[in-house]
């Protein structure tokens, strides 16, 4: 009987999963006593135990999920991705601007005389100057902010929770970033400078919201340059509607 007491008074809390059937063995004996009523909370402390622990999974099952949630993340951060450059495509793009919630800015970067590259050297070349452009352009963004595709050679930074000033410095570093880049003697002839690489022909940085009418934005800086070969010719405002 003194048995029975002690192994009455542990809680339940305390008890290890294996417990349960021997709470299962004390309620039968108990049972067989005519002490119903004990034997009752022997029975109902087994169920407690037996509810809380969880079922044993395999490790091989275990290491299945693990794979396969690991498989979905990539997918899903693959379909966000652009395939050649791996930056942000446009999809991810389309959303963040429509769920934006705060003031943001972006800047929107189109390569000068890309063309010519795919001409005179080819896509595969091509494709190599707008994955070097792209790493450039990501390199010093802020932490929220981020670099999408935005078409062929046109890419936009898009810069969350910055200050004006703020916005036209991330821009204009990223064109001074590609403009000194030491490009390849070909790649530099292609877009019409020996010296110089590949330029942004214009950049827009527009901030929204803004105090202009309607709501609509306002650009943060209007500003014309005399036009250079394979650098910033021309910076010019965009508004995004």
């Amino acid at each position: 009987m003194n048995c029975v007491t002690e192994v009455d008074t542990v809680p339940t809390e305390q008890a290890a999963p294996d417990q349960a059937g021997l709470h299962e063995a004390m309620a039968a004996v108990l049972a067989a006593r005519g002490d119903w009523r004990r034997a009752y909370e022997h029975l109902r402390t087994a169920l407690d135990l037996a509810r809380a622990q969880e079922p044993p999974v395999p490790e091989q099952f275990r290491q299945e999920v693990d794979r396969l949630r690991r498989e979905r993340a990539q997918a899903r951060e693959e379909s966000l991705r652009d395939a050649l450059t791996a930056v942000y495509n446009r999809r991810y793009l389309d959303r963040r601007l429509a769920e934006a919630a705060t003031p943001l800015a972006v800047a929107l970067v189109d390569i000068d005389l890309f063309k010519n590259v795919n001409d005179t050297f080819g896509h595969l070349v091509g494709d190599q100057v707008l994955r070097c452009v792209a790493t450039l352009l990501r390199e010093g963004l802020p932490h929220d902010g981020f670099c999408a595709r935005y078409g062929g050679e046109e890419f936009m930074l898009v810069l969350p929770a910055v200050q004006p000033e703020a916005a036209v410095e991330v821009a204009e570093r990223a064109r001074t970033q590609i403009a000194n880049y030491p490009w390849s003697a070909g790649v530099s002839w292609a877009f019409g400078d020996h010296q110089r690489g590949p330029g942004v022909r214009s950049g827009g940085v527009p901030r929204w919201p803004s105090a202009g009418a309607g709501g609509r934005p306002s650009p943060l800086r209007r500003e014309t340059r005399r036009p250079q070969p394979g650098c910033l010719s021309r910076t010019r405002s965009r508004k995004a509607y």
